[in-house]
């Protein structure tokens, strides 16, 4: 049996997590590494057979107890939010690269049940570059076996908060195997309740990468259990038939229950596991390019067929020449429906009125209809993306402060400015210089005026200026330390227009200076977008491609840069990333 060592890590929210660290047999390299995620309720602990019977001695093994679980702090079965845990997936291996020296493409990650949701979610939503992906028995859908439970518990915690959930599910639904049945049973440290806040995360985070599967690029094995009464199969069987990886396969295992990695015969299934594993690390890691999805891909064929008029008889054309009409008669009452419609839903002035999210308009009715325009999940999720904007610029200007290196900025399509003037004044000590450029002279009048209102004119200047001109942005002068491409990358689809982009801040970015860049790759209303709103450009459809994170990561990396942190909303659509000039 090997022995484990136990150890802590702080991860994003200061939280100190509790983990199980495997080392690689003394005779064996331990530049090699398995992360292991427990199944819901679980804990690290019960995990140990799987680390012994797996059988990969040359591999060192680390699995967490996640927060509200086993010996890590929070609540029982409770945290932030599913996204919280997604977050902590990412730290954890980010603090395995870090303080173990294995770098993420020689780590195979495995995770279980709800684990598996939380492996594939930050497979969709970070774009790790880890060796692959094993999945046992995903909770993509929970069997509830109460008809409409899930929006009966959304409605519950609407109105009366977060709640609890014992788990019906019985140790002898889990396996055959007699031991795992009685350990199961009389572990203190099991959880065996869920809160209401993490179930119905899990359950949207699961539909959305379910939707999106074609999104994960990285090479994964699918174990499904074939008796499995806690999970449906049909959401397994739709992702991995919309995966993305270009190395996939899945193996249905006969008669096995949920918990397919402690079952009695899981000889079977750890048998393909090692298999799968051995062969990822035999050969060099994915290296498929996605700088031409703007091309060919999925996201283009979404983009070409949102740009197309729906079918003259189609009853899907009603609700969204209902929503135009009614935006353009009484939904002018509202001052952002009124911003958007004059400059466009995408501008400058649409997302600064978004920013300030003070409901205006005429009347009483109209301050009524933007309550609620501003309350759409978009806007909320460009509201969180601000929050983080601002956490990225804190980040960086930190890490500029501690090594001695002043702090210049340039934000290259800065809008109005706003959030990048608020975020200075959150700082410990002003900047040394704060470059603003937009294309539109409306955003740069605002923006000098905030400038002057703000009394920040002495270090700062707002000018006209190309996002994509490669050459005006080498020659930025003073030097930025730190560049911010917020809002704009996702509103052009040419992955070319991108990389001029990059390339000029690359240009104008000594070594070790910081980017921060957004991305947005999802969105539950890109049609609705796409078909009742107008954008900046000649008050055409508002259309846009999604960007996939990877996509994305990609472009940044190829132009010199090196993430090391990205933040993301608990919806999945907006993130936040900070990487380094290399």
């Amino acid at each position: 049996m090997r022995i484990a060592q136990e150890r802590q890590f702080s991860t994003h929210d200061g939280s100190t997590l509790f983990y199980r660290h495997w080392p690689a047999l003394a005779s064996a390299s331990a530049e090699r590494a398995i992360v292991l995620l427990h199944r819901g309720h679980e804990h690290s602990g019960r995990l140990q057979h799987v680390v012994d019977e797996l059988g990969l001695d040359d591999f060192a093994l680390f699995a967490w107890d996640a927060r509200g679980h086993g010996r890590s702090p929070g609540p029982r079965g409770d945290s932030p939010s599913f996204a919280a845990l997604v977050k902590d997936v990412d730290f954890f291996v980010r603090h395995i690269e870090r303080m173990h020296g294995i770098e993420s493409t020689n780590i195979a990650l495995i995770g279980q049940s709800v684990g598996a949701v939380l492996a594939a979610t930050w497979a969709h939503d970070f774009a790790p570059r880890v060796r692959c992906l094993v999945l046992t028995a995903p909770a993509f859908k929970v069997k509830l076996y109460v008809p409409l439970a899930r929006p009966g518990l959304a409605m519950i915690r609407r109105l009366f908060g977060n709640f609890f959930i014992r788990s019906y599910v019985k140790a002898k639904f889990l396996t055959h195997d007699a031991e795992r049945i009685r350990s199961y049973d009389q572990d203190p440290l099991v959880t065996r309740a869920i809160s209401a806040r993490v179930l119905l995360g899990l359950q949207d985070a699961a539909d959305r990468v379910v939707a999106d599967a074609q999104a994960i690029r990285l090479p994964l094995q699918l174990l499904i259990s074939e008796k499995d009464w806690v999970v449906d199969r049909r959401p397994q069987d739709v992702f991995f038939e919309r995966l993305g990886s270009p190395i996939k396969e899945s193996h249905v295992l006969d008669g096995f229950l949920h918990d397919t990695l402690g079952e009695r015969d899981r000889k079977l299934a750890l048998d393909k596991v090692r298999e799968f594993i051995e062969r990822m690390f035999r050969q060099p890691p994915a290296t498929d390019s996605l700088r031409q999805a703007h091309r060919h891909g999925y996201t283009r064929d979404e983009e070409i067929r949102l740009s197309q008029a729906l079918p003259a008889l189609s009853p899907r054309r009603i609700p969204f020449a209902l929503t135009r009409l009614s935006m353009r008669s009484v939904g002018r009452l509202s001052t952002g429906i009124h911003i958007g419609l004059t400059t466009g839903f995408d501008s400058g002035s649409s997302l600064d009125h978004v920013y300030r999210n003070e409901a205006r308009g005429k009347l009483l009715i109209g301050k009524l209809i933007d309550r609620g325009y501003l309350d759409a999940i978009g806007w909320r999720g460009i509201r969180v993306r601000r929050q983080h904007l601002m956490l990225a610029v804190a980040q960086a200007a930190q890490e500029l402060r501690t090594s001695g290196q002043p702090l210049h900025m340039l934000d290259i399509a800065a809008g109005y400015g706003r959030y990048l003037l608020d975020a200075i004044e959150r700082l410990p000590e002003r900047p040394q210089s704060v470059v603003l450029r937009d294309y539109s002279e409306l955003n740069v009048r605002h923006g000098q005026a905030l400038i002057a209102e703000r009394q920040l004119g002495d270090i700062s200047r707002f000018e006209a200026g190309d996002a994509f001109d490669e050459g005006t942005l080498a020659t930025t002068r003073p030097r930025p330390t730190l560049a911010i491409v917020s809002g704009l990358y996702e509103l052009f689809s040419d992955n070319d227009l991108v990389e001029r982009s990059l390339r000029g801040l690359a240009q104008a970015l000594s070594t070790g200076a910081y980017l921060i860049y957004t991305g947005q790759p999802w969105h539950p209303q890109i049609e609705f977008i796409a078909r009742t709103l107008t954008s900046h450009r000649g008050h055409q459809a508002w259309v846009m491609r999604r960007r996939t994170q990877a996509e994305l990561d990609e472009l940044v990396t190829a132009a010199g840069f090196s993430k090391i942190e990205q933040w993301i909303d608990d919806w999945g659509m907006f993130t936040v990333s900070l990487a380094r000039r290399r």
